[in-house]
């Protein structure tokens, strides 16, 4: 199981932006017209999907799809700056981006 760390101000800005509605947070690692490489994205999406497994990481319900889980180490930080809007993935040996963007697929269920 993966476990992800978050900051204080990166754990904040999560919590502001799942609000009152139940989601769950999903770390994706995006391959759609992206060329070679993937990028890595966070979703919120209104709830755990078939293929999908969970990630430690506190009091935030955060998943990942079982064949994403291969990008990743075991143990990873999450963090935020207070003047930029995205967020910063790292494990102790990489940085996966330093511009991991946040995108809210709830209401996009309901349609």
């Amino acid at each position: 199981m993966i476990k992800l760390e978050l900051s204080p101000l990166a754990e904040r800005r999560l919590q502001e932006k799942l609000g009152e509605e139940p989601g769950v947070i999903k770390l994706y690692y995006d391959t759609e017209g992206c060329g070679c490489d993937g990028i890595n994205t966070l979703l919120i999406q209104n709830e755990k999907g078939q293929f999908d497994l969970p990630i430690d990481a506190g009091g935030l319900s955060f998943v990942v799809d079982q064949q994403h889980q291969i990008f990743y180490e075991d143990t990873l930080w999450l963090d935020a700056e207070e003047n930029y809007p995205a967020f910063k993935l790292r494990s102790k040996s990489a940085t996966y981006s330093s511009n991991v963007q946040l995108r809210d697929m709830r209401h996009l269920a309901a349609q």
